[in-house]
């Protein structure tokens, strides 16, 4: 029986060399492995309180939308700078290589709003962080954020962690 896992491709040398690129492509072209994949994510979540799910840009929308219609609640993007047509607040963060700014619409999230933050990867956390200030910045109380792949090596669930989050990811690889 196939795990989530087994539908995810690696790409050798990918986007730069001795990088080891996860590509959730190949699980989101599958449709039993991304429906498991979905329902996966979902399963911590019976029963709780969520008001809306947040993705985060670009992969994060793909699952963070699907998520939000099982769960007949609202899905909101998180965008890079300049995306998002409407006032907007943002936060700026550090990559591998430099930095970035991501973005919420300013009335995107209601105080009290329970918050679901999705994507398909944690590496470094950064993106996250920066998301999570985001919705926490507009009052949103972040429940969980809930991956696909964790890369332990780089620091991102211990980063998460640390700032008081719950993280669930559906599974783990070694090295970057």
């Amino acid at each position: 029986m196939k795990q989530v896992q087994d539908y995810i491709r690696t790409i050798v040398d990918f986007p730069h060399e001795g990088i080891m690129f996860r590509d959730v492509t190949t699980l989101f072209a599958d449709p039993r492995g991304f429906r498991m994949a979905i329902d996966q994510m979902l399963h911590p979540y019976a029963g709780i309180d969520i008001d809306k799910v947040v993705g985060l840009e670009a992969r994060g929308f793909i699952l963070g939308g699907a998520i939000a219609h099982q769960l007949s609640v609202g899905f909101v993007p998180i965008r890079k700078k300049g995306k998002l047509p409407g006032r907007t607040i943002s936060q700026d963060y550090k990559l591998e290589y430099g930095e970035a700014i991501v973005e919420l619409h300013d009335d995107a999230i209601k105080p009290g709003e329970k918050v679901l933050v999705v994507d398909d990867l944690l590496a470094t956390g950064g993106t996250a962080e920066a998301g999570i200030k985001l919705i926490q910045r507009l009052g949103g109380e972040i429940v969980s954020c809930a991956f696909i792949i964790d890369l332990p090596e780089l620091g991102g669930r211990k980063r998460l962690e640390a700032m008081g989050m719950e993280v669930n990811a559906l599974c783990a690889f070694d090295g970057a």
